[in-house]
């Protein structure tokens, strides 16, 4: 869509004819999808579906994710009016079908079944064919999505973006907490240990269970270019899920987060580190614990959805041309 053809034009999520092009509508007004994304329960056809789980009871600190979805789109609306920068041109806006399904619905009193309705959510979609890209929301949502991902694709290989390694040991399958979803992920056979990494760890561990991690200090010594390459060594071609923390940046590019921990990943690596595993096997991917209540400037949703842009140029990288 030409900006003269989107004079007079608002609500692009609903009015928008067809699932393709870029946005020009105000940033300021008009209803907030994902990147201007046509709202949607009908995914049939669509190359990716993003969706919201707003779900932050599991956190060992501060609340506040539950406003993460709706704080990240509305940041993401900065962003489709050009291509994504530095992708050599690709444009996935204008190439894939990207539909945004809303938020995930649940009873916020009753935490024992957000579990499950996580993983039949995500299930449900995946069924339909789409990957999917999640705003969180703590990082507790990433286990069942996981499990819905193992469902169909078996154990996949897992890039997670962190502070923390989240493999406390928590041997209560029944305990909601995102301090211990890695370790139940691992222990419960849904990642290929072997072919994952997590990247910008900077709390200790006692045990990681096997999962290589390159942890912030190396990231800054080696260099953006050196982690990616690992990355794409390490997971080969493995299905691979990407999950980023918003905390692997240092809070004083994402201080709107539960447990912050200096010393992260400054915004231009994560941009690089993302960018150059470019080519993986990506079926999936979530951004989680931007949390706006502690970010009064909102540069970690704004952060949050660059991330998140970035994750569907990954999904979508290895279809273009097809």
């Amino acid at each position: 869509m030409a900006l003269e053809d989107a004079k007079g034009q608002i609500d692009l999520a609903f009015t928008r004819e067809g699932r393709r092009g870029l946005a020009y509508e105000n940033a300021f007004g008009g209803a907030v999808s994902f990147l201007r994304r046509n709202y949607s329960k009908e995914i049939a056809g669509a190359d990716l579906v993003v969706t919201g789980i707003p779900f932050d009871q599991a956190v060992t600190h501060r609340p506040g994710t539950r406003f993460g979805p709706r704080a990240i789109r509305e940041a993401s609306c900065l962003q489709p009016y050009d291509p994504p920068y530095g992708w050599d041109g690709f444009d996935p806006l204008s190439d894939f079908e990207i539909v945004d399904y809303g938020d995930m619905a649940f009873d916020y009193a009753n935490v024992r079944g957000v579990p499950d309705l996580v993983q039949a959510h995500i299930g449900g979609i995946l069924a339909k064919g789409p990957g999917t890209v999640t705003l969180g929301g703590d990082h507790f949502i990433t286990l069942p999505i996981l499990r819905a991902y193992a469902e169909k694709f078996g154990p996949v290989a897992v890039v997670q973006f962190d502070a923390h390694s989240d493999l406390w040991a928590d041997d209560d399958m029944s305990r909601i907490d995102h301090g211990t979803f890695m370790y139940k992920a691992v222990k419960s056979g849904l990642v290929d240990v072997a072919r994952s990494v997590q990247i910008g760890i900077r709390t200790e561990c006692d045990d990681y269970l096997g999962m290589r991690y390159i942890d912030a200090r190396t990231c800054h010594e080696k260099g953006a270019a050196w982690v990616a390459a690992e990355v794409k060594a390490q997971v080969a071609d493995a299905p691979t899920y990407v999950t980023f923390d918003i905390d692997a940046l240092d809070p004083a590019f994402a201080p709107g987060t539960g447990t912050p921990v200096w010393g992260g990943l400054a915004s231009w690596q994560a941009a690089a580190i993302l960018r150059d595993m470019a080519g993986i096997n990506v079926v999936g991917g979530d951004v989680v614990e931007v949390s706006p209540p502690y970010d009064t400037t909102g540069a970690t949703a704004i952060a949050g959805a660059h991330v998140a842009m970035e994750l569907c140029c990954l999904a979508l990288w290895q279809k273009r041309g097809s």
